[in-house]
């Protein structure tokens, strides 16, 4: 089956990836910003193209928020690490504990897959604001390379939001998943350990 124009897209943005990264390294901040605009641009148009030519797939519901987290470690492990203007860096805690909910969250759908055969997880509201308030963080670092003052009076916002809205959203995962568990659990027959066979 050809891939679709959404598809398409959705696979563009993960090329993305690595020229954004490697601009960014090799000290190029204001292309590697370039890029990573087109990337977000991409983000909105297979979401859009999807729905209105109505192709969504089960392959563009694997790819699509796959390609975002993708970019988003990227870009924060790349401006943790080479700053886009200046000293203007993501904390390398921010970004650890960034890293770290999405593992606990990828591996938390996967045992409740494995457990329950659940394969339903639609993003919440707070998984969408995390993923906003990330997009902000990057850009805040990006504009460093353009407008550092700017950046300067926007930076800790920007960290102390995305550091609020990223542990909402885990514990807001880690508390869904339990439910789910929990649901699962009470539907299951319980087995009498006096039952002979």
């Amino acid at each position: 089956m050809l891939l679709t124009y959404a598809n398409q897209l959705t696979i563009l943005r993960m090329v993305f990836v690595p020229c954004f990264v490697i601009l960014l390294v090799y000290g190029c901040p204001r292309a590697a910003t370039v890029v990573f605009l087109l990337a977000a641009l991409t983000d909105g148009l297979d979401g859009l193209i999807a729905r209105k030519l109505n192709q969504r797939t089960p392959l563009g519901s694997f790819l699509d928020p796959m390609a975002d987290k993708l970019l988003l470690t990227a870009a924060f492990i790349a401006l943790t690490l080479h700053p886009a203007g200046g000293d203007m860096r993501i904390p390398a805690w921010l970004t650890i504990l960034t890293i770290s909910r999405d593992v606990v969250i990828a591996v938390s759908v996967l045992v409740i897959h494995m457990q329950t055969g659940h394969s339903s997880f639609p993003p919440s509201i707070l998984g969408k604001c995390t993923t906003a308030m990330q997009l902000l963080m990057v850009g805040v670092c990006l504009l460093a390379g353009f407008e550092m003052g700017a950046a300067q009076t926007l930076f800790p916002c920007a960290v102390y939001a995305t550091l609020l809205v990223t542990v909402a959203s885990g514990l807001h995962y880690f508390y869904r998943a339990v439910k789910i568990i929990s649901s699962y659990q009470s539907q299951s027959p319980v087995q009498n350990p006096d039952a002979k066979d």
